[in-house]
C-alpha cells in the first residue's frame, strides 16, 4: 500500500489545503508543504530499505508492486510498480515539489488554497504517470497532470498567461490522444493475438504483430513523449507556457512534467516495440542533437530572462534524446542523470528568476546588470547554477552529460561530435546569463533585498544534492542499473549482415537475435520474459 499513499498524500493534502485555505492561506501552505515531507520521506525509506541492485534479483522485474481490480472484464486493473528508474523520479518529484512550495511562499497572495491544491494533484498525477504499470491507469494520471498545470499558467501566470495554457494544453491534449489511439491498438492487438483482452505491461510486452502495426503503434507513443519532452519541432509551446507560468509552474514544468516524456520512452516506447524503435533511432538522435543546438542558439538570442532558461531545457533535453535512442547501458545511465540534474539546475535557476521578478519586477536582461554588489547572494547562487548549466565537472550536469555522449559515440560518431558543439553553445549561454544580469554596467538603480533565510535554504538544498551527484553519482547508477540493463536487453539494434562468420549466429541466439542467413538484416526478437 505504500505505493498507493505516494499517490494518495499529494491529492489528499491539496484537498484539505484548498478546504482549510479559505480560512487562512498560511495553513494550505503548511498542509503542502508538509505532504510532499512526508512523500519525500516514504520514498527515501524505500530507497534505503530496499537498494534496487540488491532487491530485483528477488523480486523479478520490481522493488515493489500494487495489484487490485479495477474493471477487470475489461482487463483494466490498479497495476503499480516501483523499479529503480521510478524510484528515483519520485524522489525528484517529492523534492521539487517541496522546493516548489517553498519558492511560491511570499509570491502567490491570492486564492492560495486553490493553487495548493492544483500543484498538489499536478505533483499526485506525476507520482500516478511514475507507477503506473497498467496502460489504462497510465494515460488517466497523464491526463490528470494536464488541467491542474493549465488552471496553474492561466490564474497564476503572467502577460499572455491565457494564450500561454490554451497552446499548453492543445499540444498536450492532441498528443496525448495519439498515444490513448495507440494503446488501444496495442490493446486490440494483443486480445487479437492472444484471445486476451489486457492493459497489464508485463502481458503487453513481446506482443506478436506485423512490422508496419508495430511502427505505427510506437509513433502514437513516441509523438506523444516527444510532445512533453520536447523535441524540435514539437516544442514551441514550452517557452510561452515558462515564460506565463509562476514560479512553482516553471520548477514543475521543468523538474518533472518534461522528464515524463523521456520516461515514457523508457518505459514504454523501448521495450513494447523494441524493432519499431530501433528502426528510428537514428532519426531520433538526430533530433536530439537538433534540439541541442537549436535551443542553445534561441537561448542566445532571448533577452528575456525565463524564456532564455526555457530554450535551455530545449537544449539539455536533446541530450536526453540522444542518449535513450543510443541503446546502450553508457548512454541510458547519462540519459537518467542527466534528467535528474537538469530537473535540478534549471528548476534553480526558475527559482531565482522568480526572486528577481518579484523584486524588480521585470524579466528585461537589457533593464538589468550590476546587480551583484546589491545582491551578492543571489548572484553567487546564479553563478554555481549557472556554471552546473554548462556542465561543470563536479556537478551532476556534466555526469550525465559526459556519460550520454560517450554512450552515444558507440552508436555514432558524427552525431556525437556535433552534439559535442552544443556543450560550447551552453558555456556562452550560461556565462551570458550572469554577464547581463549581475555584471557589468548598472543600467538602473536598483535597491532589493537578498536572498531571505528560506530561499537561501531552498536553494542551497539544490545546490548541495548537484555537488553529490557530481562528486559521488555511483548511489543514483547504481539505482538505476537493474532497471536499464533489462530495457537494454529487450532492445537490439538491427543491422546488415553482409559475409559474416557462422559464430555470429551463436553470439545472435544469445543476445536474443533471429539471424535469417538467407536475407541481409538480423531482426530484434523480443525475449520472453523467462529468458530475460
Amino acid at each position: 500500500m505504500i505505493l498507493i499513499w505516494l499517490i494518495l498524500i499529494p491529492i489528499i493534502g491539496g484537498l484539505l489545503a484548498w478546504l482549510l485555505g479559505k480560512a487562512n492561506p498560511e495553513i494550505s501552505r503548511w498542509i503542502s508543504l508538509l505532504a510532499m515531507i512526508l512523500d519525500l520521506i516514504l520514498v527515501v525509506g524505500i530507497w534505503i530499505q530496499h537498494p534496487a541492485s540488491l532487491s530485483l534479483g528477488e523480486q523479478g522485474d520490481w522493488l515493489l508492486q500494487f495489484h487490485a481490480p479495477w474493471v477487470p472484464q475489461y482487463g483494466i486493473n490498479f497495476y503499480f510498480a516501483l523499479d529503480g528508474i521510478s524510484l528515483l523520479m519520485i524522489v525528484l518529484t517529492a523534492f521539487l515539489g517541496i522546493i516548489s512550495i517553498l519558492a511560491s511562499w511570499t509570491g502567490i497572495q491570492e486564492r492560495v488554497g486553490f493553487f495548493h491544491f492544483n500543484l498538489l494533484w499536478i505533483l499526485a498525477g506525476v507520482t500516478g504517470v511514475f507507477l503506473s504499470l497498467d496502460l489504462f491507469l497510465f494515460y488517466f494520471f497523464w491526463e490528470m497532470m494536464l488541467i491542474p498545470m493549465y488552471f496553474l499558467i492561466a490564474i497564476w501566470g503572467h502577460e499572455t498567461r491565457i494564450y500561454s495554457a490554451i497552446k499548453f494544453f492543445i499540444f498536450t491534449q492532441l498528443s496525448g490522444l495519439l498515444m490513448l489511439v495507440a494503446i488501444l491498438g496495442l490493446y486490440f492487438v494483443h486480445h487479437h493475438a492472444t484471445g486476451v483482452y489486457t492493459f497489464n505491461y508485463d502481458d503487453l510486452l513481446g506482443t506478436s504483430m506485423a512490422p508496419n502495426v508495430a511502427m505505427w503503434l510506437m509513433l502514437g507513443f513516441f509523438i506523444a513523449f516527444a510532445v512533453k519532452l520536447p523535441v524540435v519541432p514539437v516544442h514551441t509551446w514550452l517557452p510561452d507556457a515558462h515564460t506565463d507560468a509562476p514560479t512553482a509552474g516553471s520548477v514543475i514544468l521543468a523538474g518533472l512534467l518534461l522528464k515524463t516524456g523521456a520516461y515514457g520512452l523508457l518505459r514504454f516506447v523501448l521495450p513494447l516495440f523494441p524493432s519499431a524503435a530501433a528502426k528510428i533511432a537514428p532519426v531520433a538522435m538526430a533530433l536530439g542533437v537538433l534540439g541541442i543546438l537549436y535551443g542553445a542558439v534561441l537561448a542566445f538570442a532571448q533577452t528575456d530572462l525565463k524564456r532564455l532558461v526555457a530554450y535551455t531545457s530545449v537544449s539539455h533535453l536533446g541530450f536526453v534524446l540522444l542518449g535513450i535512442f543510443a541503446f546502450n547501458e553508457l548512454a541510458l545511465q547519462g540519459a537518467v542523470m542527466t534528467m535528474i540534474a537538469h530537473g535540478l539546475s534549471t528548476g534553480g535557476l526558475f527559482v531565482l528568476v522568480g526572486l528577481l521578478y518579484e523584486k524588480t519586477h521585470t524579466r528585461d536582461m537589457d533593464r538589468m546588470g550590476g546587480l551583484w554588489k546589491t545582491v551578492p547572494r543571489m548572484g553567487a547562487v546564479g553563478m554555481f547554477l549557472a556554471l552546473a548549466s554548462l556542465g561543470l565537472p563536479g556537478l551532476g550536469n556534466f555526469v550525465g552529460e559526459f556519460l550520454a555522449l560517450i554512450g552515444a559515440f558507440q552508436a555514432s560518431v558524427v552525431l556525437t561530435a556535433i552534439a559535442v558543439i552544443g556543450l560550447v553553445f551552453a558555456t556562452i549561454y550560461s556565462l551570458w546569463i550572469i554577464q547581463r544580469t549581475f555584471h557589468g554596467k548598472e543600467r538602473e538603480t536598483w535597491e532589493l533585498p537578498d536572498l531571505s533565510f528560506r530561499g537561501m535554504a531552498t536553494m542551497l538544498a539544490m545546490i548541495l544534492v548537484l555537488v553529490w551527484l557530481g562528486l559521488f553519482p555511483k548511489p543514483v547508477l547504481d539505482t538505476a542499473k537493474p532497471a536499464l540493463q533489462k530495457i537494454e536487453q529487450r532492445v537490439v539494434t538491427p543491422y546488415t549482415v553482409e559475409n559474416r562468420e557462422v559464430h555470429q549466429h551463436t553470439q545472435g541466439e544469445k543476445a536474443g537475435i533471429d539471424v535469417k542467413t538467407s536475407g541481409k538484416q538480423i531482426q530484434s526478437r523480443q525475449p520472453d520474459r523467462e529468458e530475460v
